[in-house]
């Protein structure tokens, strides 16, 4: 019996299910890899090697290579894991957050402060 799940025709949305979570297992265990120090050293002396290691899909190696976060989503991965990348390169959650909706990160913080997103993202 299939599962009716209404919420995969949110436009713009991903849902972090079961499901997601199945297809993300091994992007997200990679992520949570880079909490230990020696981990992340490893992975940026040589990120592909490193990656090579866990056995994730080309798909979701590539993605973490161009470090484009809404293909990483879209391939299982959650953001609270996907977050320990941009903390491996430096980077906060708003810089993150700006990047995966192409504003800056002064733009999406001024956004956050007025009041959430913006109307064209679909929610007031």
């Amino acid at each position: 019996m299939a599962l009716d799940k209404p919420y995969l025709g949110v436009p713009g949305t991903t849902i972090f299910d079961a499901d997601q979570s199945r297809k993300g297992y091994w992007l997200n265990q990679f992520c949570m890899s880079l909490m230990k120090a020696g981990n992340r050293e490893r992975f940026k002396k040589d990120e592909r090697a490193y990656l090579d290691e866990w056995a994730m899909t080309e798909d979701q190696k590539q993605a973490v290579l161009d470090r484009d976060l809404n293909r990483c989503i879209s391939l299982g991965g959650n953001i609270y894991f996907l977050a320990k990348i941009g903390a491996t390169d430096g980077k906060s959650f708003q810089q993150m957050a700006g990047s995966m909706t192409g504003m800056s990160e002064d733009d999406y913080r001024q956004m956050m402060i007025n009041g959430g997103r913006d109307p064209k993202w679909g929610r007031t």
